[in-house]
């Protein structure tokens, strides 16, 4: 069980070798820088260290004790990354497939509208606006 913020690319493979070990399921997700269809080359992605770290970890804790999770992981990159790289990734294990998928949806709703993360697109023309919240990623939240 643990959330960690890097820079670094990570290894899906790796990540999940010995993940939910004895679990009935394991769900993963794994967000992508999206092109935009071309207008956009990268995300530049900020944080503030330990307060990042410290949310993750709470998101995490709370979707455990909602779900009944074996374990869970979050990973989010900072930095800039270039359209169609892994930008974060959600694996939850459970003891049925239920409580994994309804972990991984409440994890990645509280994740794309609380985490406290600035991302700013990135074209052809260089460095644009920062990313503003949006409203459907607000209302996801409803649910839960």
């Amino acid at each position: 069980m643990a959330a960690r913020v890097q820079a670094e690319p990570f290894d899906l493979a790796a990540e999940l070798s010995g993940f939910g070990t004895g679990a009935g399921a394991v769900v993963t997700f794994t967000g992508l820088v999206r092109d935009e269809g071309g207008r956009l080359l990268a995300l530049e992605i900020e944080h503030y260290p330990g307060m990042t770290e410290k949310a993750l970890q709470a998101y995490g804790t709370a979707a455990a004790e909602r779900f009944g999770l074996d374990d869970w992981l979050v990973i989010h990159r900072h930095g800039r990354l270039a359209a169609g790289q892994p930008i974060m990734m959600v694996a939850t294990a459970a003891r049925h497939r239920q409580a994994a998928f309804q972990a991984a949806e409440y994890l990645m709703d509280w994740l794309k509208s609380r985490a406290p993360f600035w991302k700013r697109e990135i074209g052809p023309d260089g460095p644009g606006a920062w990313v503003d919240a949006r409203t459907e990623d607000e209302d996801a939240l409803s649910r839960w």
